[in-house]
C-alpha cells in the first residue's frame, strides 16, 4: 500500500479558451469547478509559438480570486519574472533550459511573493530536482513537447510521474516543504485515473475542457477520474 496523494487541483489552461472573452472565460471556468488558472506564455523563440503577456495577466487578475499558475516558455526567463509578479501571478515555473542559473531564477520568483516552479519537456530528465529541492515549490510534467495545444499525451510521461512523486515523498518524509506535482498536454477524462494514480496532484487541461457545451460536467467527469485514480493508486503495484 502507498500513501494517500495530494488534494487534486483542475488547472483550465488558458490557451485553448476564446481570446476574445478572456474574463469571461477565466470567471466561468472557476465558478463550473476548477481550483487554478494555467496561463501559457510563449515566445516564439523557446517554442514555436507567441501567447500572452504580463498585460493580460494583469487584466485577468481582477476576474478571479483562484490562483493564477504562469507557465514560462521563454527565453532569457528572468526579465520577465518581475512583471508577472505585479501582474498578478501566483505561481510561476519555467524550463531549466532557459536559464543560466537555474537556482538563482527560482530564488528570483520566490522574492517577488510568488511560489516558484521547474518545468521538465518530456525529453529533460528529472535530476535538475536533485540540488533543488528546497527552491521548489511546483513542479511540472510537459506530456506533450510545448508550443501547441491539442497534443496526444505521451505515454512515457507516467513512468516520469512516477519517479517525479518519489523523489517529493522522499523530500518530505526527510522534513522538506510540499511540492505540487502538475503535468500538462493531452490530459482528457479517458486518461486522467492513470496519471493520477501515477502521482499527479495538479492536472492541466485545455481543449479537454474549453470549448465543450457544458464546462461543469467536463470537470466533474475528470474528478472522476481522478478518484478512481486514487483508488489504483492506493492499490500499489
Amino acid at each position: 500500500m502507498t500513501s494517500p496523494l495530494p488534494a487534486a487541483r483542475i488547472a483550465p489552461s488558458l490557451l485553448a479558451a476564446d481570446f476574445a472573452r478572456l474574463g469571461d472565460e477565466t470567471t466561468t471556468v472557476i465558478a463550473a469547478g476548477a481550483d487554478w488558472i494555467h496561463f501559457d506564455v510563449m515566445d516564439n523563440h523557446f517554442v514555436p509559438n507567441l501567447t500572452m503577456g504580463p498585460m493580460v495577466c494583469a487584466a485577468l487578475r481582477p476576474h478571479t480570486q483562484a490562483p493564477i499558475d504562469v507557465h514560462l516558455m521563454v527565453e532569457p526567463v528572468d526579465a520577465l519574472i518581475p512583471a508577472f509578479a505585479q501582474a498578478g501571478a501566483n505561481i510561476i515555473s519555467f524550463h531549466p533550459e532557459a536559464s543560466r542559473h537555474v537556482d538563482r531564477t527560482l530564488a528570483l520568483i520566490r522574492d517577488h511573493g510568488c511560489q516558484a516552479g521547474l518545468v521538465f519537456n518530456p525529453a529533460t530528465p528529472l535530476h535538475w530536482m536533485d540540488h533543488l529541492m528546497e527552491r521548489l515549490d511546483l513542479v511540472l510534467l510537459m506530456s506533450v513537447n510545448p508550443g501547441f495545444g491539442g497534443q496526444s499525451f505521451i505515454p512515457h510521461t507516467l513512468a516520469k510521474l512516477t519517479q517525479a512523486r518519489a523523489r517529493i515523498d522522499a523530500w518530505q518524509a526527510q522534513g522538506g516543504q510540499p511540492i505540487a506535482l502538475e503535468v500538462d498536454g493531452g490530459v482528457k477524462a479517458d486518461n486522467i485515473a492513470d496519471i493520477r494514480a501515477a502521482g499527479a496532484d495538479v492536472f492541466v487541461a485545455g481543449s479537454a475542457i474549453f470549448g465543450q457545451p457544458d464546462y461543469a460536467q467536463v470537470i466533474a467527469t475528470l474528478r472522476q477520474g481522478i478518484a478512481q485514480g486514487d483508488a489504483r493508486h492506493l492499490i500499489h503495484k
